[in-house]
């Protein structure tokens, strides 16, 4: 049987160098009231000493996050600075990607010549900046954007809502919205299992917020906002689209998670056991065609998984950024994998869309399931606006 090789054969994902916040709701917890970047570097240095990594090991930073925040112009060098550690880096950004380019651009940091690059991703959704615009084809001749809602509401490319994108790929795949039910359903049974089986413990950290003065404002210790739900009450949901309904696509939250990168032998020398060895095996992006989003994946992973000559029945892990059950319908539909054997720790439809950490915490949580299970391959995808699609492989031994 062919063994992939390694696209960043120097980087490694040390085990157990990793954390993330719980994603609140958006508006149902402090985070609403902090600046996002400082709180997600000061977080990194309490998770990252919880681990037991010095913080003074990694030589470069590489942040993620998409809405605005302040202080964003002095990006990673003052993430670095929060975090207590003055190290260059930069930020990227690609919408709902942006988790799972970070952790790649830090592999290929390492491949380039770094010997040990953090990954911090974050975002804040609540209360999002609004931006005022020169737009000179406007008879205002400006525009004023909230970032977040305005943006989920018109590709500028198509003149379509997100939502609308799930909508016309439900038509086009001919789901069925019973279909559709039963994967919100199970989604939110299988995250709801590994929250009461303590997998969730392996991998989320609660956070303490402070004010200014450094009084407590909060206690970040869920994913505040999720409930469970029952089948009927998912059949009772009126669509806002097809197959689309309130208890089948995510919802707004904030929240940071963080892992680090680095070469074989340091990745041995920072990791709670060392033994385990995780490589970066490939990565690539399709873009779909117009508001067929959800499809873009599926189309991604198709690409993949040729690219590499793997199949998806070798992989260990199968976990996406699905903000619409019709994604993971739909991937079964292109690819003939049955949705039942994706996300058996959670997802993102149920614990919510920070945008920016999304694929982070998603990665993490693969990495952790891979290693429970023994390693393997670990498939992670998802899409992005702009009808994009991204998937990468990682393997665990």
């Amino acid at each position: 049987m062919k063994e992939a090789n390694g696209n960043l054969p120097r980087a490694r994902i040390p085990y157990g160098t990793w954390g993330s916040s719980y994603f609140p709701a958006w508006q149902t917890s402090a985070l609403a009231e902090v600046n996002i970047g400082q709180f997600a570097g000061e977080s990194m240095n309490r998770i990252l000493g919880l681990r037991g990594v010095p913080k003074t090991a990694m030589d470069y930073l590489v942040i993620g996050s998409t809405v605005p925040w302040h202080w964003k112009f002095w990006n990673a060098p003052l993430v670095a600075s929060c975090m207590g550690h003055r190290i260059p880096g930069y930020h990227v950004e690609q919408a709902c990607a942006t988790g799972l380019q970070a952790i790649l651009l830090a592999g290929a940091e390492v491949q380039a010549g770094r010997d040990v690059a953090g990954v911090c991703t974050f975002d804040r959704t609540s209360d999002s900046p609004v931006g005022v615009f020169p737009e000179r084809r406007a008879h205002e001749r400006t525009q004023a954007i909230a970032d977040v809602w305005d943006n989920f509401g018109f590709d500028p490319a198509t003149g379509n809502a997100m939502i609308s994108a799930a909508g016309k790929t439900a038509r086009k795949y001919k789901c069925d919205r019973s279909e559709v039910d039963d994967c919100s359903y199970l989604r939110y049974a299988q995250y709801f299992e590994a929250k009461e089986s303590g997998f969730l413990d392996k991998v989320m950290v609660p956070l303490d917020v402070l004010n200014v003065a450094g009084k407590p404002l909060g206690r970040i210790d869920g994913d505040f906002g999720v409930r469970k739900i029952d089948m009927g009450g998912l059949r009772a949901m009126r669509e806002l689209d097809t197959c689309v309904t309130g208890g089948g696509q995510t919802h707004a939250s904030d929240g940071m998670a963080t892992l680090l990168v680095a070469t074989e032998e340091r990745a041995k020398e920072l990791s709670s056991r060392p033994e385990i060895d995780i490589r970066f095996i490939g990565k690539t992006e399709v873009r779909a065609d117009p508001s067929l989003m959800p499809e873009a994946p599926a189309l991604a992973v198709q690409k993949l998984m040729s690219d590499l000559d793997l199949s998806l029945d070798r992989m260990a892990v199968l976990k996406n950024h699905n903000p619409f059950a019709v994604n993971d319908v739909v991937f079964t539909k292109i690819t003939g994998y049955d949705w039942r054997n994706l996300n058996k720790t959670g997802c993102p439809l149920v614990w919510g869309h920070p945008q920016g950490p999304t694929l982070t915490r998603v990665t993490i949580e693969a990495l952790e399931e891979a290693v429970q299970l023994g390693g393997g391959y670990v498939l992670i995808f998802g899409c992005a606006a702009g009808d994009v699609g991204i998937a990468a492989v990682f393997k665990v031994s």
